[in-house]
């Protein structure tokens, strides 16, 4: 017989649904120290239960009692299988949490009678992201009723999700609660916000939004069936007094998703809003739900404008729409709605921005030259497209889209710029072409059509393409090329191909900064290149998730082996320092007095120049992350990251910035920049500045306590 997949429930009140009922039969709970009676093979699933999450998982969730089996032993490398003593089927319903992996014969349970699989089911998650929450499910075993059957569990994958997770295997008289198909309910607008019940895992629904009864998007969302664990919204405020209607593609019985859905006028937790315990405090983060890449970083009208990769409705990511936000200085963000929404082109990926000063595009207005996006339109074919406004808030999608078709299926976030000397505009897209990474070339006289030039092999994602003058001088610029890891190739450009000048050079150190871009449309007068990247920063039990960075400079230096780049912070960001500890110059001892006793601040700024003179080591433990400098073989590492940092005149210098999330570090005149998520305990306010194996030299040494850029809001 032909196996058949399991009914799926969402996660409510799991402890409710699988607890054993009086004439439940219990087959297994994997509470003991071994699996009493399974037999395992492999390595994937050890001598018994886990006791929960294992090493290097994500929070695994919704099990019952203290044990489960968890095939994440060794990670998701490791394979085997466990296979149930046999037993009678003498109930018409078995039913069991499961999650994990959903790789059909490879992450899955299956139920064997007489030798053969006559059912099986595996876990939710086959792309990244995810939850590692089990769910109840359950069989129908009626026509097996009196036989003999086994369970066996398997774990096959060695890719991501490779693993599964199994837990509570009863045999039941009673059904789980069915399902509703298509279920809606319906507002007429009259709040600015509608809050939307989240459960972190829960079995996603597709979501449609109609407004007067047209369909405006559909979004994949986890609804909570009952409690929430947050509240995400919709700004309702453009559509007051219309009809808003949600459609749900299946809920269960008893769900009170929607029943929960109200219109309010303030969000849900709005009295902690940016004061949350894991917020950073001067780094972005979107007020509910997941954010990624920076997207169309662009200056209009006296504000810096940061799009981004936004999930609303999740935190973590997926339903790709472009979130906004404008500050004044780069510090200080305020929200504004979503700028692009996914339609039928498919979610919106990432993209650039420009202002078309002189109305190349026809979609200006006299006196007002129009902000034009550029993203990805992610669905099948993936296309570029382009959406534009006047007002930088408000924005049209060109009713001409796409303007570039599918290249390959990989072909992505494009980045515009003008090219002056040809007076062309100049896109770089990724394209994923016949297994390596290329950077295409495309020109345009109006934003819309667009022609292939050149392509360059060996960066990946999110390119950018800009100009700095080699140690600031004007007359001597340099093309920079880089990717989403912040690699990057210098060069020269010609208005039709990019020259590399220089082998393709290291960025950032560590895995938690990606994507980054530039600002666009900088005034000539202030003539800054100024970067944001995405930091790679999970805030788990909070209602958002990751962060951005602090906003650097970049600049081209002359080295002995050619041209860099190096990063360092804005200046604007001396605007949130509320206090300062300064230390004349000093020697330092090892084991001597902390130079910094009697500094404690929770949001922290250390700006440093230290001749390391006789010492092996020198070490700067921020509220206990310790930055450890070794002189042999001249590398900085915290959290077991390391960078190469070679002295400028036998002199270290270093600025660190540590907020309740992340610690972010500039080293060598910011030819090294190192940032590592970080959660500190907030019971450490200190700052310890000590050397080891012989005297160092203090030549300069400030400490600032800093403040929110959220409290003047």
């Amino acid at each position: 017989m032909k196996p058949i997949s399991t009914f799926l429930i969402p996660t409510l009140l799991v402890s409710a649904l699988s607890a054993v009922a009086a004439d439940d039969r219990l087959i297994a709970d994997f509470e003991g120290a071994d699996y009493s009676g399974w037999s395992a093979t492999g390595d994937a699933f050890g001598n018994g239960p886990a006791g929960g999450t294992l090493p290097s998982q994500m929070a695994v969730g919704d099990y019952q009692g203290k044990g489960l089996v968890n095939s994440f032993r060794g990670g998701d490398g490791s394979t085997g299988t466990l296979t149930s003593p046999s037993f009678t089927i003498d109930r018409p319903f078995l039913r069991f949490l499961i999650g994990g992996g959903g790789w059909e014969g490879k992450t899955c349970m299956e139920l064997l009678v007489d030798g053969k699989s006559v059912r099986s089911a595996t876990g939710p998650n086959t792309e990244p992201g995810g939850s590692e929450n089990l769910a109840p499910a359950e069989w129908d075993v009626r026509e097996f009723q009196g036989k003999e059957a086994v369970l066996r569990i398997t774990d096959k994958a060695t890719g991501g999700w490779g693993h599964i997770n199994i837990d509570h295997i009863v045999l039941t008289e009673t059904r789980l609660p069915g399902m509703r198909m298509n279920v809606e309910r319906s507002f007429v607008v009259s709040e600015p916000f509608l809050l939307i019940p989240i459960r972190n895992g829960a079995d996603k629904r597709e979501v449609t939004f109609l407004l007067d009864g047209k369909e405006i998007v559909t979004n994949t969302i986890e609804l909570a069936d009952a409690e929430p664990d947050w509240w995400a919204f919709v700004d309702t405020t453009a559509w007051k007094g219309k009809s808003l209607t949600l459609r749900v593609d299946k809920l269960r019985e008893d769900s009170a998703a929607l029943d929960q859905v109200t219109q309010s006028d303030s969000l849900r937790g709005s009295e902690a809003l940016y004061q949350e315990k894991l917020r950073g405090r001067f780094h972005f983060s979107s007020r509910r739900g997941w954010l990624n890449d920076p997207n169309g970083l662009v200056f209009h009208n006296g504000l810096y404008h940061l799009f981004y990769q936004h999930n609303p409705y999740g935190w973590s990511w997926g339903n790709m729409h472009w979130g906004h936000a404008v500050s004044p200085d780069m510090i200080h963000w305020r929200e504004l709605p979503s700028a692009l929404a996914p339609d039928s082109f498919g979610p919106m990926f990432s993209g650039g921005a420009v202002v078309d000063w002189n109305n190349t595009s026809g979609f200006g207005e006299t006196g007002r030259p129009p902000v034009v996006l550029f993203y990805t339109a992610a669905g099948d074919p993936t296309v570029q497209c382009l959406a534009h406004g006047t007002d930088g808030v408000h924005f049209t999608k060109y009713e001409g889209n796409p303007i570039l078709d599918q290249v390959t299926p990989g072909n992505r976030d494009p980045k515009v710029v003008w090219h002056e000397p040809s007076g062309k505009w100049v896109m770089t897209l990724y394209v994923e072409h016949e297994g390596v990474h290329t950077i295409h070339f495309y020109n345009s006289s109006d934003l819309k059509q667009w022609t292939y030039l050149s392509r360059v092999d060996g960066l990946f994602e999110c390119p950018e393409f800009y100009q700095l003058g080699v140690d600031g001088d004007p007359s001597d610029k340099k093309w920079v090329l880089s990717g989403a890891s912040g690699e990057y190739f210098v060069g020269s450009f010609d208005g039709r191909v990019f020259q590399p000048e220089t082998p393709k050079l290291r960025g950032p150190h560590g895995d938690v900064y990606y994507a980054a871009q530039n600002f666009s449309n900088i005034p000539e007068t202030d003539g800054r290149c100024i970067q944001i990247g995405w930091l790679r920063t999970e805030t788990r039990g909070m209602p958002f998730n990751q962060s951005m960075s602090i906003p650097r400079e970049l600049k081209l230096v002359r080295t002995p082996d050619g041209p860099r780049q190096t990063m360092t912070p804005v200046e604007e960001l001396a605007g949130i320092r509320i206090r300062s500890q300064g230390i004349a110059p000093r020697d330092l001892e090892p084991g001597g007095r902390n130079p910094l006793d009697g500094f404690q601040a929770e949001l922290v700024e250390i700006r440093a120049e230290i001749e390391p003179g006789d010492a092996e080591e020198l070490t700067i433990d921020i509220r206990g992350a310790k930055l450890i400098y070794r002189k042999s073989p001249g590398e900085l590492e915290i959290k077991g990251v390391k960078a190469p940092a070679p002295l400028r005149d036998g002199r270290l210098d270093l600025i660190v910035y540590c907020d309740l999330h992340v610690i972010e570090i500039f080293a060598c005149g910011g030819l090294v920049y190192l940032p590592i998520s970080f959660q500190p305990d907030p019971r450490n306010l200190s700052t310890v500045l000590s050397c080891q194996g012989g005297a160092a030299r203090i030549r300069s040494l400030h400490a600032y306590t800093l403040s929110s850029a959220w409290s003047a809001r």
